[in-house]
Parts: structure tokens; C-alpha cells; sequence
């Protein structure tokens, strides 16, 4: 980067951090330490709840995965606006009600201890992994830009957010959030506006878009069922719609988010145009992938986005093999650049049989690319048998970085490292808030005084700010980041919506019946996900049914044990 870049990146960032830390200060315990002392307004609400979603991962690997599969990814939203009414209609009142500081405080009223154990136990482990893959996602901007080794850039990153997150607490991640969104969706439309300002003066947006089109890439509804496809209208809508309900409903990251409002009525705004808003903005996002792809139609792609990989090929025995593949890869380039000005012209004509024509040659040419570069990775693999060769998470950050002009490459390098502090000081902030609350406070230590609740509760910041460093060690090798991190949440999430919709509607079945039958769905639903029998949204599906229909069988079968005892 240039000097004009890293002066506008660090100038944001201390900008953020000192706003930050202006809007945090006068902590005194755990209300205001957690929940802000319960007084922020809807919209801060609703940018918080979006800032918490929308991490590094968002905005560094949608677009590539929409430049590698299209934009059926978009499908998983379709059942969040559904979510949301159901949670403000049946999750928010009793939460606001009761005056919890965690959604699991709730189980141990309606069941047991060991039951609210379980689903914070449930919880802590599925975010504080989600948390490590968060990390990691920066880090690789920080690997590629200053050439470090991923392992320094994660205990860098991780290092800085502990620092943040230990200080603030919620009040500074919700305010900061809401400053960073207005910085990052400015900067993303931005980044739109470049990709189509850098493409041929006679390719507009109509034609930009008729061209991802004809290549697959605008497939936004995909209809065809099938069990094991990942992203259809059908697991999009139901599938989607019980992950949104578990992950909004009863994941701290998120429910903490809420909780901090002044009444019943700004959480439930904040929710409500979270519905609204978050489709077309992962819309809008993915759409910046199909028109990056579209780009490096017409301009030279790297045979694969992550550079420090190519470079250790370069530097070793295998150099001259790369350069040849290099060289063949090149002149695939130029040729795909013929068919893609034919298919453009033809489809100003409108004549079927000619753009027909033109997309076969350009998709045979995209296909002899391909094969070039599974060629490329299988070099990769011999150089760093270990690497991950998998590019998408690169395929934004390799356009931004060689083609935006001096200035807004800092500008979104520094939005990309904005959204991943606030959804990762989130999830430290949850992961600690569910620790103290659902644990120390609750088992370990419940006679303290509320300076030492704060003062342990900054010190189990610090603690799953370790512990998600030492995850984030582990990341490689997980290909998309944005799919890895909803794959694990999926895991987890359909069990903990079943405990909750157990305690909700099934008022007839007790903690030990719930509690077994947690176990149990979630065992099975590891099971299903190791067999890859469905595809991953269809676990929330499973898992929360599961643990409803096998806590009814338990409860049944311990009323009958009763009756035949007596």
C-alpha cells in the first residue's frame, strides 16, 4: 500500500478506538459494564445487531464466494424477516421481563440448573470457535499486506481487540459499531462504484450485469430441492429461518445486543428493521462479487488471489513449472477477453442464437482456466503440502489492493478491519457476559461485591481472547470463511432453539427430560453433519425438533415409570 493509504487506515482506526473509549467511560458494574445500563435507542440497537453480523468475513469473503458460486449464498438470508417477528413476539418480552443479563438466566427459572448449564456450555463453545475463524479473517489482510506469517498476524489482531474489548465493554463495541457502519457501507459503495468505473467505457451496469448473468454468477433464486444442496430457496427460507430464530433469539452475541435497550419497544424496532435491512445489504455485498468477476473477465486474474502462496512457489524448485502455467493461464485471459466483448455486443443485438454461441466459447474458456489453475494448486500443495489453495477469502482483497487508487485502499482495508472489531469485541463481550453471569456468578462466586464482578468479568475477556487466538492458529484449511463459520454455528444452534422452544411451549415437559433430550439431538446432529446426509441449514431444522420430539418421549417415559412405581 501506499503512504497515502496507511495514513488514512491508521488515522480510522485510532478514530474509532478513541470514540470508543469517549462513550464507554463511567463503568461502575455489571449493568453498565454488559448492558450499557440498559439505555441505548433502536437505532443503535439496530446498527449494533447488524455490526455484530457483519464482520471481517462478511465483507472479505461474500464477494469471493459470490465470484466463485454465484449469489445463491444470498438465499440463507430469506428466512431472517420471518425471525424477527417471531423472536419480538415470543423471545423479547420475557427476556425484558425478567431483567436477565443472558437469554440462559431464563432456562434455569423454567428448569434447572444443569438444563441453563447445557446451553451455555452449548453456547461458549460454538461462539468462542466462531470467534477464533473471526479473527483470522483480518489476520489474513495483515499476512498479505505486511507479509507476515498468519500465526504473528493472529496474536496481533487478537491482542488488539482484547485490549479494546477489556476496556469498553458493550457501550464502546454498540457505539463504535454504529460509526463503523457509516464508514463501511460508504466505503462498500464506493468499492461498487470503482469496479464499473474501472470496466470498459461501452460495458454499463445493465451490460455488466447481463454478462454475470449469462455466466451463472447472478443465481440468486435456485429452486431445484435436493437434501444436500447448501443454498436453495428451500433451505434459504426454512432452514435459514430456524438458524436466524436460534441465532437472534438466543445467542448472546445477539440477544446481548438487544437487552440493552431502554424498553421492550426500541428492541423490538431494532429487530424489526434488522429484518428489513439485512437481505438487501448481503445482497448488495454479493452483488460486488459477481461484478469483481465480471472485471477479471476482461482484465488479467492471478491464477490464484493468494500472493504469498505464488511467491513461496517462485522461490522454490517449482518456479519454471508455475511460469509455464502462468504463461498458458495469461494467454486464456486474452482469449476470454474476445468472447466476453462477443457476448457483450450480442447481447446488445439481442440475437439468441449469437449470444448463445459467444457464452458456450467464453464458458469453455472459463473452464480451460480452471483446469490451469487446479494444475497451479496441485504445485501449491508440493511447495506447502499444508497450504489452503481454496482463494475465495483473497478475491476482494487482491482487487482492492491492485486496482483502487491511492487513499480508498485504506479506506476499505480499514472497513474491513472496522467490522471485524465490532463483531468480534461483540462476541468476546457475550462470551464473557455468559461466563460471569452463567457461571462465576452463578457456581463459582455469588457473594461478591459488584467491583469484583467487573473486575473478573474484564479478566474472562482476556481469557476467551486467548482461547479464540489459539483457534483462529488452527483456521487454515477451512476454505470459505463465511460458509466454515455458519456450518459451525449450524451445529450448535438447532439444539439451543430447541431448548428455548421447549421451555416456551411445551410447559408439561420438566429440566431433566429437556436436558437428555439436548444431549441427545446434539449427538445426532454431529452424526447427521459427519455422514453429510443434509446440508448444513437443514441442522437447525434437525437439531431443534430433535431435541423437542426426544424430551417428550423422556418426559412420557418417566410419567409412565412414575405411575407403574405407584
Amino acid at each position: 500500500m501506499s503512504l497515502q493509504d496507511w495514513i488514512v487506515l491508521i488515522f480510522t482506526l485510532l478514530a474509532i478506538i478513541l470514540y470508543g473509549v469517549w462513550k464507554s467511560r463511567g463503568q461502575k458494574d455489571l449493568d453498565s459494564y454488559f448492558l450499557g445500563n440498559r439505555a441505548m435507542p433502536w437505532y443503535i440497537i439496530l446498527l449494533s445487531i447488524i455490526g455484530t453480523q457483519a464482520s471481517a468475513i462478511t465483507f472479505l469473503s461474500a464477494p469471493g464466494q459470490a465470484y466463485a458460486d454465484g449469489m445463491r449464498f444470498v438465499q440463507y438470508y430469506f428466512g431472517l424477516p420471518l425471525a424477527m417477528i417471531v423472536i419480538c413476539i415470543a423471545f423479547v418480552p420475557i427476556f425484558h421481563r425478567l431483567k436477565v443479563y443472558t437469554a440462559y438466566e431464563y432456562l434455569e427459572q423454567r428448569f434447572d440448573l444443569k438444563t441453563r448449564t447445557l446451553t451455555s456450555f452449548l453456547f461458549l463453545i460454538q461462539r468462542g470457535l466462531s470467534t477464533g475463524i473471526s479473527i483470522y479473517a483480518p489476520s489474513i489482510i495483515l499476512s498479505s499486506l505486511l507479509g507476515w506469517n498468519i500465526y504473528y498476524t493472529n496474536i496481533f489482531m487478537g491482542g488488539l481487540l482484547i485490549i479494546y474489548t477489556m476496556y469498553g465493554g458493550t457501550k464502546a463495541v454498540s457505539y463504535t459499531q454504529s460509526l463503523q457502519l457509516a464508514i463501511i457501507f460508504s466505503g462498500m459503495f464506493l468499492a461498487g462504484w470503482m469496479v464499473m468505473h474501472l470496466l470498459p467505457a461501452d460495458i454499463g451496469f445493465s451490460e455488466a450485469l447481463h454478462v454475470a448473468g449469462k455466466m451463472g454468477k447472478l443465481n440468486v433464486i435456485v429452486t431445484d430441492f435436493s437434501w444436500t444442496d447448501r443454498y436453495n430457496i428451500w433451505s434459504g427460507v426454512i432452514g435459514g429461518f430456524f438458524l436466524a430464530l436460534s441465532y437472534f433469539g438466543t445467542d448472546q452475541s445477539q440477544v446481548g445486543r438487544y437487552l440493552t435497550a431502554k424498553t421492550l419497544t426500541e428492541s423490538r424496532m431494532g429487530l424489526l428493521m434488522n429484518g428489513l435491512v439485512k437481505v438487501p445489504m448481503q445482497f448488495f455485498i454479493m452483488l460486488i462479487g459477481a461484478l469483481v468477476f465480471v472485471f477479471y473477465l476482461y482484465f488479467r486474474a492471478p491464477i490464484n488471489f493468494n500472493q504469498g502462496l505464488l511467491n513461496q512457489v517462485h522461490n522454490s524448485a517449482y518456479a519454471p513449472q508455475m511460469q509455464a502455467l502462468e504463461n498458458r493461464f495469461d494467454s486464456l485471459a486474452l482469449v476470454k477477453q474476445g468472447h466476453v466483448k462477443a457476448l457483450a455486443a450480442a447481447l446488445q443485438t439481442e440475437d439468441q442464437q449469437i449470444i448463445g454461441a459467444a457464452q458456450r466459447q467464453l464458458k469453455n474458456t472459463e473452464g480451460e482456466a480452471d483446469l490451469v489453475r487446479d494444475s497451479a494448486n496441485v504445485l501449491i500443495k508440493q511447495v506447502a503440502p499444508g497450504a489452503e489453495t481454496n482463494d475465495t477469502n483473497y478475491v476482494f482483497l487482491h482487487f482492492v489492493v491492485n486496482n483502487l487508487p491511492k487513499g480508498l485502499v485504506g479506506l476499505l482495508i480499514a472497513i474491513i478491519f472496522l467490522a471485524s472489531w465490532g463483531s468480534i469485541a461483540a462476541a468476546l463481550n457475550s462470551l464473557a457476559s455468559t461466563t460471569m453471569v452463567d457461571v462465576y456468578k452463578r457456581m463459582v462466586n455469588p457473594d461478591a461485591s459488584e467491583a469484583q464482578y467487573l473486575r473478573m468479568s474484564k479478566i474472562w475477556t482476556l481469557i476467551w481472547g486467548v482461547f479464540s487466538i489459539a483457534v483462529a492458529q488452527f483456521a487454515t484449511g477451512m476454505g470459505s470463511l463465511i460458509e466454515a463459520v455458519n456450518i459451525l454455528g449450524s451445529l450448535f444452534y438447532g439444539t439451543i432453539l430447541g431448548i428455548f422452544v421447549v421451555a416456551f411451549t411445551m410447559k408439561k415437559v420438566k429440566g431433566s427430560a429437556t436436558f437428555w433430550g439436548a444431549v441427545l439431538a446434539e449427538i445426532l446432529v454431529i452424526v447427521i453433519y459427519l455422514l453429510n446426509i443434509v446440508s448444513f441449514l437443514w441442522l437447525n431444522v434437525i437439531g431443534c425438533l430433535l431435541v423437542m420430539v426426544l424430551a417428550w418421549i423422556y418426559q412420557q417415559a418417566e410419567r409412565l415409570n412414575g405411575k407403574v412405581k405407584a
